[in-house]
């Protein structure tokens, strides 16, 4: 095992700067793709692209394994470098934390199905948090750490009779100490370890009498604010403008600072009058309110809609198609359910309180014709559409709903009007509903069309093909 070890550790100085190198790259490569991931333009712009762009994500993510295990064999080593320098060592633990948190998130984000809601739910806070945390401070050390930032190279100089000396990689040492010093001469963390005290770069050394070979020296003036410091700041400060406001935001939505329905009603664009009124189960809702924080993902600009431009249709393969405008829709019969909410990218918000429209009774009102296969779900955007087998839209819980939590729907979360479907993941859940349409073959929906997988059903979903008699 020593011996492994000592194979292993060869050429200790290089092998470092290459572990730095790919690491550098690697973050570089999942944040770039990680900001695309969730990005609104993106998502519609990429297509079926932002599919290979997850799997690009999930790929190299899991190849940040390889140099996080490769420097543990080095670590120790590389700790005995880093002796008597506190702020080195602690730089390295919190990117080795960002690296390892980064990396054990990801896998749980990846295999979420396994993993289950409760899990992926609290994987994905991780890795935002050391998103929102880690890139700012990588980006910060990245900068700050370039060769035309750092002060001029520092100086070794002996106070005696002998000449001035300056350092040197090839100074006397054992064959292997010298090997790793000259390829690790150019590291960060050597620096300090090639090169004396760094308080005597900032004095002069001159000649003493005429045989020049006594030497002192001459403290050079300190300026009150280096160039280096304010670059420094200046970096920190541009930092914090920018991405600043964007952590809190997100800060804010993940601990519930003004994330209420409330609030999002108070900036709806939608106005649908009347407002929908509550029955006794939703206010005050029979779920406890919800738990989580839902995000806003749209493949379009979130559009508005008012009594004008709102309807209601079912047509398609069936005996009496039908249309509502919203006064007559908002006067249906409702029934009330508690469900959790579950997105494919990991995130969920349990015991929501849906108040709206069972789709069955729906499919009885306006008579399935015999041939039908599929049900087809039209969003208000104009553009997303998915669909379900007829067998599958005759579930007890799949719901057309109008209110949440005893409030209507603002149009963040899809209203006036959206499908829930508890048991399958939410991009099943198509937003601003306005048409159903029974056809008679399989549609495949936006998502699907771009990757996602046609059976959206959720781990350990118990109700596949429930008793459809009502009994």
């Amino acid at each position: 095992m020593k011996q492994w070890l000592k194979t292993i550790r060869k050429g200790y100085g290089k092998k470092l700067v290459s572990i730095h190198a790919w690491n550098a790259w690697i973050v570089v490569i999942l944040a770039i793709s990680g900001l695309m991931l969730i990005g609104g333009f993106w998502r519609e712009a990429l297509g079926i692209g932002r599919v290979w762009l997850k799997w690009l994500h999930i790929a190299v993510g899991l190849a940040m394994l390889a140099p996080v295990v490769y420097y543990l064999f080095l670590a120790s080593k590389h700790w005995k470098q880093l002796r008597n320098k506190p702020w080195q060592k602690a730089n390295t633990l919190i990117v080795l934390a960002l690296l390892i948190g980064w990396l054990l998130s990801g896998l749980v984000l990846w295999q979420f199905k396994l993993a289950g809601p409760l899990w992926s739910n609290a994987a994905l806070l991780i890795h935002d948090l050391l998103t929102w945390v880690g890139l700012p401070y990588i980006i910060y050390h990245s900068i700050t750490r370039t060769r035309w930032l750092k002060d001029p190279a520092r100086r070794t100089i002996q106070i005696n009779d002998s000449p001035i000396q300056m350092p040197d990689v090839k100074k006397t040492a054992s064959p292997s100490s010298e090997t790793d010093e000259s390829v690790t001469r150019n590291t960060p963390a050597a620096m300090s370890a090639l090169y004396a005290d760094r308080s005597l770069h900032d004095q002069e050394v001159r000649p003493q009498g005429l045989d020049g070979n006594r030497t002192t020296t001459i403290e050079k003036p300190q300026p009150v604010y280096t160039r280096r410091a304010f670059i420094r700041s200046a970096v920190g400060v541009g930092l914090a403008v920018t991405l600043g406001p964007t952590f809190v935001s997100w800060v804010g939505k993940n601990l519930k600072f003004d994330n209420s329905i409330d609030s999002m009603l108070e900036s709806d664009p939608n106005r649908m009058v009347p407002l929908p009124q509550p029955l006794s189960a939703s206010s005050p809702p029979i779920g406890g309110g919800a738990e989580g924080h839902f995000r806003v993902y749209t493949v379009t600009p979130i559009p508005s809609f008012s009594n004008a431009n709102w309807s209601f249709r079912i047509d398609g393969l069936v005996e009496r198609a039908q249309i509502w405008n919203w006064e007559q829709f908002v006067k249906l019969a409702r029934t009330v359910q508690v469900s959790d909410f579950h997105c494919v990218t990991g995130w969920s918000v349990y015991k929501n309180t849906w108040e709206g429209i069972p789709l069955k009774h729906f499919l009885e009102k306006a008579g399935v014709k015999p041939g039908a296969h599929s049900v087809k779900f039209y969003s208000g955007d104009g553009v997303y559409t998915d669909a379900i087998t007829l067998e599958q839209a005759r579930m007890d819980d799949i719901m057309i709903a109008v209110m949440h939590d005893g409030k209507p729907i603002p149009a963040d979360l899809g209203g006036p009007v959206r499908l829930v479907i508890p048991q399958m993941y939410a991009y099943k859940s198509v937003k601003w509903l306005n048409r159903i349409e029974i056809i008679d073959s399989e549609h495949i929906g936006y998502w699907e069309e771009r990757g996602y997988d046609k059976d959206a059903w959720l781990s350990g979903a118990s109700q596949r093909f429930p008793n459809i008699s009502g009994s």
